[in-house]
């Protein structure tokens, strides 16, 4: 009776030893020996040989890997540091425990490093960096993705999705690159420059044109009217001489008494019988005097 409880306790651990719970988000197998004996893909309750056999699991959920930084050369040239992340899970658990044996998710990560790594290089190494920096970028890292596949497949591995997350420039070619960029956009400020002089230069020299051509031509019609203008007055001239020739004549006397006769121009010296005073000296006209002389 003493025995009992002792077989009992070892009885109730065996058995407790021998159930395998799994996990919804888990994959399991059972190794006899170091031997994959079953793969307990469904979540539930299972068994196992106690003592003899043992259970490894492993996730079966998407695991995300970020990728170290590498540095690649595209077909320019021009260095480019990538940063990419890969989205992957296992899909064949018995594959993947025979590809990393014990050293599990690690091993594989490792691994699928170096496939990822080498893919990335290759694929970003046969295009221009401007079609990194691109949109083209999806179609790149699609191309990355498919050609990892099947290299990830023999390691029981599934990549869902690979992304790059970021791609600079190294820093040792920073600094060079703003200095070339800033050339480039001073190069192009002074162009922009030149032909705006250059356009207001031609505005300027049109505007001047312009005025030139306006003066010019309000000159001649200045001219032309004050042509017409003499015209009409010598003509109103002919006119009153023709109508009143005495009245004509004391005009023209009076205006060039107006316009000898003035301020600091008022003194004359000329002789006393000049017809110039013929009618300040007399009080009937030049005309009338002139008749009378004769």
């Amino acid at each position: 009776m003493k025995y009992l409880l002792p077989i009992a306790a070892l009885v109730i651990a065996l058995i407790m030893s021998s159930v395998v719970i799994v996990d919804e988000r888990e994959k399991a197998l059972v190794l006899q020996f170091g031997r994959v004996v079953s793969v307990k893909e469904e979540p539930g309750l299972t068994f196992k040989l106690p003592l003899i056999q043992e259970v490894v699991r492993y996730d079966d959920r998407t695991l995300s890997r970020d990728i170290d930084p590498l540095e690649v050369t595209p077909s320019d040239d021009r260095r480019l540091v990538v940063d990419a992340f890969a989205r992957y899970r296992i899909s064949d658990v018995e594959r993947f425990r025979q590809a990393v044996g014990v050293g599990g998710i690690a091993t594989a990560e490792n691994r699928l490093d170096s496939i990822l790594r080498s893919e990335t290089r290759e694929i970003l190494g046969s295009v221009s960096s401007n079609d990194i920096l691109s949109s083209d970028r999806a179609a790149l890292m699609l191309r990355i993705r498919n050609n990892a596949i099947e290299e990830a497949r023999a390691l029981g591995l599934e990549i869902i999705d690979v992304r790059l997350k970021r791609t600079d420039l190294p820093a040792q070619n920073l600094e060079a690159t703003f200095e070339r960029m800033r050339a480039e956009r001073e190069r192009e400020a002074t162009d922009e420059r030149a032909r705006g002089n250059e356009a207001a230069q031609r505005v300027r020299a049109q505007a001047d044109r312009t005025v030139v051509e306006l003066v010019s031509d309000a000159q001649r019609q200045a001219e032309i009217i004050r042509g017409e203008a003499d015209a009409r007055r010598n003509a109103v001239f002919a006119d009153a001489f023709g109508a009143d020739p005495e009245f004509f004549e004391f005009y023209r006397s009076l205006s060039a008494y107006t316009r000898a006769l003035q301020g600091s121009n008022s003194t004359m010296v000329m002789s006393p019988d000049s017809e110039f005073f013929n009618y300040l000296k007399s009080p009937t006209g030049a005309t009338a005097d002139a008749a009378a002389s004769q």
